[in-house]
């Protein structure tokens, strides 16, 4: 269920107009660009769009080949195309692996360019009050669009080739960031089917069941289908997470300085489902009392709000 403008193929890639890089991170090997894709109603409208294209992970079984000539984009592949997202991967010559991985969102609103855009991070503490006069109406007011490639994927309408387990209560599958090859960098998520739970700050005692189903199942996906054992993959949540239907982050524990693992953003799953443990039966919910500190983007939707609530 590919947008219409998606760029699915090499020859519509080649269409996108630049306009900016937007962001590089030298840590992913990766450059995000801002641009413009054709209309398929009319080609003299452009559509905004954001590349993200990246270096994939080294193999050391390619090791002898790192230093041959290389070129630009020859050809592409299609990994997924699910409503204004699209991944693909890239070759820079022939009969080589694959160097880049290409993640296009088409057409991207204003909040899009700003979530991809390079921010200056500043940290901030989030009360309960805080919570429940800014973030909450934040979250609930978060457009449905923004995750409907979720919305796809749970109901079977998206990516169910990639599905590693699925039940009634959640699905765990690749996260777009991987390549689905490089082991060292094995990257899963795990979505829960409940729409009810859109953040950290909804999980109560009740979901511990859930929370450690997650745990089991991803250690068993894990450890059948590429023999990681025990203890070889770190579950996180993130707070603030980059879209509000509940997910756990499943990644390989030897990755190293990914931003997305730094304190301030990402909750051990291990570390939660302790603190419901202790939670009393009775009164509010351990996650509705805490004080949460983490790490805010300026061009985060929230930013401005929390800093005059900290002023």
């Amino acid at each position: 269920m590919s947008h219409p403008v998606a760029p699915t193929n090499l020859n519509k890639l080649k269409n996108f107009q630049f306009n900016k890089v937007i962001n590089e991170d030298p840590l992913t090997h990766s450059l995000t660009l801002l641009g413009t894709f054709p209309s398929p109603d009319d080609v003299q409208d452009r559509v905004t769009a954001i590349v993200r294209v990246e270096k994939t992970a080294l193999d050391a079984e390619t090791a002898k080949h790192l230093f041959a000539a290389d070129g630009l984009v020859r050809r592409v592949a299609l990994e997924e195309s699910t409503d204004i997202y699209t991944w693909l991967f890239g070759w820079l010559g022939e009969e080589r692996e694959r160097d880049i991985k290409i993640n296009v969102v088409c057409p991207a609103t204003e909040v899009h360019v700003r979530k991809y855009t390079r921010q200056n991070i500043v940290m901030v503490r989030e009360t309960p009050d805080l919570y429940g006069s800014i973030v909450k109406p934040y979250i609930t007011a978060f457009p449905k669009s923004r995750t409907q490639w979720v919305e796809n994927i749970l109901l079977g309408l998206s990516e169910q080739d990639k599905i590693l387990f699925s039940s009634s209560d959640f699905v765990i599958l690749p996260d777009m960031k991987w390549d689905r090859r490089t082991t060292s960098s094995l990257y899963l998520v795990a979505l829960v089917q409940d729409r009810g739970i859109r953040s950290l700050r909804d999980l109560r005692k009740q979901h511990i069941p859930l929370l450690k189903a997650i745990k089991s199942k991803g250690e068993r996906v894990v450890e059948e289908k590429w023999a990681l054992g025990k203890g070889a993959v770190r579950m996180y949540i993130h707070y603030q997470p980059s879209y509000y239907h509940f997910h756990v982050h499943i990644v390989n524990a030897n990755q190293v300085g990914m931003i997305g693992m730094a304190v301030g953003q990402a909750h051990l799953l291990d570390d939660v489902i302790s603190l419901l443990e202790i939670e009393s039966e009775n009164g509010p919910a351990i996650f509705e009392r805490m004080v949460l500190t983490y790490g805010l983007g300026d061009q985060h939707g929230l930013f401005e709000a929390m800093q005059a609530a900290s002023a």
